[in-house]
C-alpha cells in the first residue's frame, strides 16, 4: 500500500509543539518508524467547528450500544489477538501483507518503534467476553494524541461480529471523542483515493494542499480525488 505523500522527515524533538507544528505544516506520523513523518493530503476537523449533522446522528444510532475507552499506549499486556485481528480487518479490506501482526505489536507494545501513544477500544454495552477472549472489544484504533489534538491513524474491527456501518461509528465517535476531551483538532489520516469522500461529512473540515496549505472548498477536492489514479 503506497501512502500519498509530497516529503518525509525523522523527526528527533517528540515535544508537543514541535510534533503540533509538522502536523499544522501537513505531516502525520507512520508506522515506518519512530518519528518518521510523512507530508501528505492531510485532513482534520477544527473541533470549535464541529456539531453532529443529521448523518452523523444517524450513523451513531446504529452503533449507539457502542462505547469508546481510551488506554495509554505502550499497552502493559499485549494480547496477540488484537494484532490478530488487525491483520484479518487489512488483510480483507486492502489486501494481504498490508499490516502484520509484528507491526500492531511494536505500535501497540513498543515504545522504542513507535510514534502512537493511544489505543481506543470500541465496546458493545453489556459483554464482557467474546470467543474466549479478555478482551471485550469489537473494534480498536490506534492513534496518537498531546493536549491540542488527536490523530485518528490505524482502526480496524471484527468484519463477523460489528454492527453495520462500524468503521464510520467508530471514526464519528472518535471525533466527538475528542472535542469532548478538549481537543482542539481531530486529524483523520489523508485524502487520497476516490473512496476517501466519506470523511468529507463532518463539519469543521479541512484538508491541506502543499502548495496553499489548509483548505475548507470541499468541491474542489472532490474533483481531485475523482480523477486520482487509485495508489493503493
Amino acid at each position: 500500500m503506497e501512502y500519498l505523500h509530497w516529503d518525509e522527515q525523522t523527526i528527533t524533538d517528540f515535544s508537543e509543539k514541535n510534533i503540533s507544528d509538522m502536523y499544522n505544516r501537513g505531516y502525520v506520523f507512520t508506522r515506518k518508524g519512530k518519528g518518521v513523518m510523512q507530508q501528505t493530503r492531510s485532513v482534520r476537523i477544527d473541533l470549535k467547528k464541529f456539531e453532529l449533522s443529521s448523518e452523523n446522528r444517524r450513523i451513531l444510532k446504529k452503533v449507539e450500544s457502542v462505547q469508546v475507552q481510551s488506554e495509554k499506549l505502550p499497552l502493559k499486556e499485549y494480547d496477540i489477538r488484537i494484532g490478530k485481528s488487525a491483520k484479518d480487518f487489512y488483510g480483507e479490506k486492502f489486501g494481504p501483507g498490508i499490516m502484520s501482526a509484528q507491526k500492531v505489536k511494536e505500535m501497540l507494545a513498543e515504545p522504542e518503534k513507535s510514534n502512537y501513544n493511544l489505543l481506543m477500544r470500541y465496546i458493545i454495552y453489556g459483554i464482557t467476553t467474546r470467543e474466549a477472549s479478555p478482551d471485550p472489544a469489537l473494534g480498536w484504533t490506534i492513534a496518537y494524541e498531546n493536549p491540542s489534538l488527536v490523530h485518528y491513524s490505524y482502526p480496524f474491527y471484527d468484519l463477523k461480529a460489528a454492527p453495520k456501518d462500524m468503521g464510520l461509528g467508530m471514526m464519528t465517535k472518535a471525533i466527538d471523542w475528542a472535542k469532548t476531551n478538549g481537543k482542539k483538532y481531530i486529524y483523520l489520516g489523508s485524502l487520497q483515493r476516490p473512496s476517501d469522500t466519506y470523511k468529507l461529512q463532518f463539519e469543521g473540515l479541512e484538508w491541506f494542499d502543499k502548495d496553499k496549505g489548509w483548505q475548507t472548498n470541499l468541491d474542489e477536492v472532490k474533483k481531485i480525488l475523482a480523477s486520482a489514479k487509485m495508489t493503493e
